[in-house]
């Protein structure tokens, strides 16, 4: 079929009819399926289940150092915990401090200390007139929402095939005081799956920001979530080139074993320089006495080692991967060459990014739904839920069974080729 642009009137008619009844057909099968959400599906959840039985009420709880961990204590975390969350971004093992099993719950932590207590000694953020924070987009909205609950404002930051406009970054933080940070998901980015090039990290550490307690908030949520053994993206590690650039302090580098082990019990982590290691630690003895060492304990003893996280990823990429290819080829067995709708094929992480044509994105969500396919909202990858265009859609194929998601696909498409009918039909009237 040649592309929607190039039919006639009549030919556009012709095909809204035909559309209209396969839509008709699929909401017939009254589906309910929910892909709104990048959650690990129940296969994934089940490859982790031998962790359950690491320890039980005979097991020796006591860590290398002689530490018992059903006690309190241990602020910053284990030292293995550290350890081996250190190899699995690339950072010292004393460069971590290990918390609960939400790297969401450290940004929040960073971003309310900072509005009350401020950075290294600055004035809290909740003093000043003005808060600023830069947003590469599409990008991930509970990201987002923390700096929107804050009062900070938010400013978009297109992105490109090699990570956020770097020339726009340079120009915000050089020139605006009140730009305190910028939010980064560097590899495999949410939701279009691209991974920050040598030069854009190096532009990163390079940074020269007018305020002094400007932050790279760099979420390494994705740093293991490979899909192919033989075809994986890679990345500078920023710390270190932060260090080389002589900016030791600009950077916090969140991770977790959340999409590794179980959502809701993993481990979390931030890495970052000694002096904000200090900085970060006044407050934190403050909220606790520590964080779940038997939970670090449990992973320690389960993964035993970095070689054991990679072998328990090449789990998780068996069964993501076929999940990715059915929503990539029904993209192209259905839109391809259509000029209705582009997307990007990513190596890693959890989502496919999908944009429609300008103006589209609102109304296929919106027909999806009315026909049983939940989808993240439009607009939810833009600050505020704003997407300028209102093209972008987020499509999270990990949770659904690989038989709903094909069905849940075969609407979607269908979906983005009956809202661009009627976008063109009603632009000639």
């Amino acid at each position: 079929m040649k592309p929607y642009k190039e039919m006639s009137r009549e030919e556009l008619l012709e095909l809204r009819e035909d559309l209209r009844k396969q839509y008709k057909a699929m909401r017939g099968l009254h589906l309910s399926l929910d892909m709104s959400r990048g959650k690990p599906c129940i296969d994934q959840l089940d490859i982790s289940m031998e962790m359950m039985d690491i320890l039980n009420s005979s097991s020796d709880l006591t860590c290398e150092d002689g530490t018992d961990c059903r006690n309190y204590g241990v602020l910053d975390g284990l030292a293995e915990a550290k350890k081996l969350i250190g190899d699995m971004i690339e950072v010292p093992a004393e460069n971590l401090i290990i918390y609960g099993n939400s790297s969401l719950n450290i940004m929040y932590d960073a971003i309310s200390r900072s509005m009350t207590h401020g950075v290294m000694g600055s004035t809290p953020w909740c003093c000043l007139d003005k808060v600023k924070f830069l947003c590469p987009v599409p990008g991930y909205d509970r990201h987002f929402a923390i700096t929107e609950y804050f009062g900070i404002e938010m400013i978009n930051i297109p992105m490109t095939e090699e990570g956020p406009d770097m020339d726009l970054v340079e120009k915000y933080v050089a020139e605006d005081e009140a730009v305190k940070g910028i939010w980064c998901v560097p590899k495999y980015s949410n939701p279009q799956g691209i991974t920050y090039s040598d030069r854009v990290v190096k532009r990163f550490a390079r940074l020269r920001p007018a305020a002094k307690d400007f932050r790279i908030y760099w979420d390494n949520a994705y740093s293991l979530h490979h899909l192919y053994e033989d075809d994986q993206d890679n990345i500078l590690e920023i710390l270190e080139e932060c260090k080389k650039a002589g900016n030791p302090d600009m950077v916090y580098k969140f991770s977790s074993t959340s999409k590794i082990s179980f959502p809701g019990s993993g481990v979390a982590a931030i890495a970052t320089s000694p002096n904000n290691l200090v900085d970060i630690k006044k407050q934190l003895g403050i909220q606790t006495i520590g964080h779940d060492k038997v939970n670090q304990l449990r992973h320690v003893r389960y993964y035993k080692d970095i070689n054991g996280i990679i072998s328990h990823m090449s789990k998780h990429a068996e069964i993501l991967r076929p999940k990715f290819e059915i929503v990539l080829n029904k993209l192209s067995e259905e839109l391809e060459g259509l000029e209705i709708g582009s997307w990007y094929k990513p190596k890693g992480g959890y989502f496919i990014s999908f944009d429609t044509l300008n103006g589209c994105a609102k109304a296929v969500v919106e027909r999806a739904q009315k026909a049983g396919v939940k989808l993240t909202a439009a607009g939810a990858t833009y600050p505020y839920g704003k997407d300028p265009e209102d093209c972008n859609i987020r499509i999270a194929p990990s949770f659904p069974p690989e038989k709903d998601l094909r069905t849940a696909m075969e609407l979607f498409t269908l979906c983005v080729k009956l809202v661009s009918v009627d976008k063109y039909l009603s632009e000639e009237n």
